[in-house]
């Protein structure tokens, strides 16, 4: 059996891919949080899993140092202040896509500490489900200014085929992308619900680089919103 810790058990993805790691018979998971990590910092895990990263991008850009902190800083607490044989870093392909931002360059600091050939790091492309609470979705959804130009290309997923995906490729090492094949623009997924969204800001475009076979559709996220919307 293997035991299994997820730092940031109580965020977005972290939370969902400690529910998921439950189903799996043959794991342990512990759920790791601010207030059991001191406690759980000197267990022995065989895969230690940080979900613990921010994912506000302009939270990041308002908050340089403290994004620092939490993300690079805190990564590094991890790999060399915890006991495991194997670390997975949840990241975001903006550590590749968006360089020119303080979020991207933070997640590409994080991931340079890590050791590939060892080690696994998984890039997230955007996420959807019912449970989202900020981001373009919602913005979208509602109505509001999107601040990235309506142009630009975003991989959605399902937040349960990310962590589904997690969960049964422990065993992999590198650098892998996880998302979902066939971008859709902001724009076009505005205007196919009949949202009178505007955007204002440069293009971001958010693909996975190489989506493997089994990657979800990214106009999947057309049905999703629609019965997401009919629930305001």
């Amino acid at each position: 059996m293997q035991n299994i810790a997820v730092v940031g058990a109580r965020g977005y993805v972290g939370h969902a891919l400690h529910s998921e790691l439950l189903r799996h018979k043959d794991i342990k998971v512990t759920a790791v949080t601010r207030e059991n990590y001191r406690d759980t910092k000197e267990d022995p895990f065989d895969i230690l899993i940080n979900c613990s990263m921010p994912s506000a991008r302009f939270w990041a850009k308002n908050n340089p140092e403290k994004d620092y902190v939490e993300t690079v800083e805190k990564t590094a607490q991890l790999l060399y202040g915890w006991n495991f044989k194997k670390f997975v870093q949840i990241s975001s392909i903006s550590a590749r896509s968006q360089l020119n931002t303080v979020y991207g360059r933070h997640k590409a600091a994080a991931e340079l500490l890590i050791d590939p050939a060892q080690h696994l790091i998984v890039r997230l492309g955007p996420i959807y489900s019912s449970e989202l609470s900020k981001g373009v979705l919602v913005d979208i959804r509602e109505g509001k200014k999107v601040f990235v130009d309506g142009a630009s290309r975003y991989c959605f997923a399902p937040l349960e085929f990310n962590t589904q995906w997690i969960a049964t490729h422990l065993d992999r090492r590198g650098i892998i992308e996880v998302g979902a094949h066939n971008a859709v623009t902001l724009q076009e997924l505005a205007s196919t619900l009949g949202v009178e969204a505007s955007f204002e800001g440069e293009l971001d475009h958010q693909e996975v680089l190489s989506p493997e076979i089994d990657f979800p559709d990214a106009r999947d996220v057309f049905g999703f919103m629609d019965k997401w919307g009919k629930q305001l």
